[in-house]
């Protein structure tokens, strides 16, 4: 048997045959076009199943019900509207070969009272769900036969929109599994008390759906394996949960996940970021599925094929969810079966793309630009159709390499100049963090795919005007990131940055204050790598909290290792100054609010403010540029060829990309060379 024969086995579940054991679970991306699925939503998953995967799940969270909607991007089944767009989703998918499920919810207490149309948060009992800061009404009995019927009448939507089943959300504090939980339900009556009692409004829901579909469609459950917080449910109700479910017939398929959100600690825990170990869960799914017998998906951070093939191979599970993997890389399955292991883009488990939902965005991938963007980014790089150009590109980091990925593909001749020994550029520092690691895996990948194409890597060479000139290109990307940014402090020798402390160029004190400015990941980060090395740490922000732009999957373990390292976080305060006092330093602070100065007397101040761009040789390199450096965003956003000519006598168009340009991230970076060079 092959390695990955495994996940090649179809399963059937009912009347539904799934061609492979890989799939993506419910999600929402924040997509919606208000409340539907339209064409970007199912772009973004039709890329998946054009690329293999089995069965992909759609609509996280999905409302049943018009007082079910929350703040991000959830579809809404609550009317007969959505069913044309279920129509057109089930085709796409359908053909490509895939299958096609959307989740379905009732959130109950996670809804805020007073945005939409002001429905009331509703729970079992009254205890305040923490999370959401709610106090929910304790639903009565026309709640409940309301609810049941809600579920019923989204079912035979989702039958009638020509999907091949459905899941019922029983996890992180919906409604059914708030019912299920003794620490939440604390009724009296035939819905509380006894196990068979608070498995009741479940039985009634799916007997309804059931009754509702027929018997051709299949109907899940996603839910807890253990809830993970104190006095919530452990294994073993979880375990009984699932087996009273099966037992009775009354679901086809379960879907294992863990945790539970009751604060924003177990709310980590159900996302697990790159801290945690690969599939954390498995344990749980696998201990369920010698309850029952029907299918056992997971649901939790296998990102790898080894991993995933050794789940299914071995018993554990008979789904294996892979759902990051397809944002990362939607052809993971296309290339595992041609045996291009190598070519995937693994999910780095950055959680970039969750993060963003909770900070206002829709979900975007660190280091795969084309997902989300389907209409307008390519996964697939498709030659060029006016033959090859000479493209420099300078810098190593992300956008550089992805620069001359793009080019190549295109069918350009590529010449990469990159000044130091290794490629990468900043992402080289912030793995210095111990539980950022894997960020590394996105210059793995960019350089080994740069390193398969006819790609000339220059490196250890600095490019100066004169030898990208030498070059006689067509077109110049300069790549070449940003420098440490120490803000008001740049002529300061008491002032160290954070890219000083991570490369080493300055050793850490015994005592010191990093003064975040960005509230990003790089504040915390220098905060963490000075206290593992001994430093006593206070970490000060202007801002009302400490990496106040990190979202739940992040900014927890993040905040978790600071204080396990006794960093003092120190919110509303602006570094304002820095004077010598002996061989120490006097920081002089300042709060906005009450208008009050302080003072530090610290061994070093290290400032986080982000870069300043390298853009010296672009400068240099303009005034022999056809396009003086411009650059054209109606083309841009339409797809077109950079075309330009400001400057009759130029030699070579030029452009630049990622911080170069101004400071930002890695997904920034690789989306400005991607959007660009895909029309050259």
């Amino acid at each position: 048997m092959g390695q990955y024969d495994a996940l090649f086995t179809p399963l059937s579940i009912r009347n539904m045959t799934i061609r492979n054991r890989i799939m993506s679970t419910s999600h929402a991306p924040a997509y919606d076009e208000d409340g539907m699925p339209g064409e970007r939503y199912q772009r973004y998953h039709e890329e998946k199943a054009k690329g293999g995967i089995g069965l992909t799940m759609f609509g996280g969270s999905s409302g049943v019900s018009f007082e079910s909607k929350v703040d991000w991007g959830q579809l809404s089944l609550a009317s007969d509207r959505v069913i044309p767009y279920l129509q057109q989703f089930s085709e796409r998918i359908h053909g490509h070969g895939a299958k096609l499920m959307i989740q379905m919810a009732f959130m109950g207490k996670k809804i805020q009272w007073d945005q939409g149309e002001w429905f009331i948060p509703l729970g079992p009992s009254r205890p305040r769900e923490r999370w959401h800061a709610q106090y929910a009404k304790e639903v009565e009995d026309w709640d409940i036969a309301r609810i049941v019927r809600a579920f019923g009448q989204a079912a035979l939507r989702a039958k009638q929109g020509g999907l091949d089943g459905c899941e019922i959300s029983a996890h992180a504090n919906q409604i059914l599994d708030v019912f299920w939980s003794p620490r939440h339900n604390r009724r009296t009556d035939k819905y509380g008390g006894s196990f068979e009692n608070r498995m009741r409004l479940g039985r009634e829901v799916m007997e309804e759906m059931r009754k509702q579909v027929g018997e051709d469609f299949v109907i899940g459950i996603r839910m807890s394996g253990a809830e993970l917080v104190e006095e919530g449910m452990e294994p073993e109700e979880c375990r009984a949960t699932a087996a009273y479910y099966a037992r009775e017939g009354l679901v086809d398929f379960l879907n294992i996940s863990a945790g539970s959100i009751m604060t924003r600690m177990s709310h980590s825990k159900i996302t697990p970021n790159m801290s945690w170990p690969v599939a954390p869960y498995l344990h749980l799914a696998s201990a369920i599925k010698a309850e029952v017998d029907i299918p056992v998906f997971h649901a939790t951070r296998i990102q790898d094929p080894a991993t995933a093939a050794r789940a299914i191979e071995d018993g554990h599970i008979d789904m294996v969810a892979m759902t990051r993997a397809h944002i990362a890389d939607p052809y993971f399955v296309e290339k595992l079966r041609e045996g291009r292991e190598d070519d995937i883009r693994q999910c780095v488990g950055a959680s970039y793309c969750l993060d963003r939902l909770y900070t206002g965005g829709g979900a975007l991938c660190i280091q795969n630009a084309a997902t989300g963007r389907e209409r307008t980014m390519p996964h697939k790089i498709s030659k060029g159709p006016n033959g090859a150009k000479k493209v420099v590109v300078i810098g190593g980091g992300p956008g550089g390499m992805e620069a001359a990925r793009v080019s190549a593909e295109r069918g350009h001749d590529v010449v990469l100049f990159e000044g130091t020994d290794r490629m990468g550029g900043q992402i080289n520092l912030a793995t210095k963090i111990g539980h950022r690691e894997n960020l590394s895996g996105v210059t793995r990948w960019l350089e080994s795919q740069t390193r398969k194409l006819p790609v000339d890597l220059r490196m250890q060479t600095m490019a100066t005007a004169e030898v990208v000139k030498a070059e006689a290109p067509d077109l110049v990307i300069v790549a070449t990131g940003g420098r440490p940014n120490p803000g008001r402090f740049h002529d300061s020798a008491l002032v160290a940055t954070g890219q000083d402390i991570l490369s080493g160029r300055v050793a850490p004190g015994e005592t010191v204050l990093v003064y975040d400015d960005q509230n990003d990941h790089q504040g915390v980060s220098v905060a963490e790598y000075l206290a593992e090395r001994g430093a006593r740490v206070e970490l000060v922000t202007p801002d009302w909290m400490t990496a106040s732009k990190l979202g739940p999957t992040n900014r927890p373990i993040h905040i978790r290792n600071l204080h396990a390292r006794g960093v003092v976080m120190t919110p509303d305060l602006r570094l304002e100054g820095v004077e010598a006092e002996g061989n120490r330093i006097v920081a002089v602070l300042h709060n906005d609010y009450s208008e009050a100065d302080e003072e530090r007397l610290v061994d070093q101040v290290v400032v986080e403010h982000g870069t300043l761009p390298n853009e010296e040789l672009y400068f240099a390199l303009r005034p022999d540029s056809a396009n003086l450096g411009e650059v054209d965003f109606d083309a841009l956003l339409e797809g077109r060829p950079q075309e330009i000519a400001t400057n009759p006598a130029g030699a070579y168009r030029l452009f630049r990309i990622g911080d170069a340009v101004t400071s930002r991230n890695i997904h920034a970076a690789i989306y400005d060379a991607l959007r660009l060079c895909k029309d050259f």
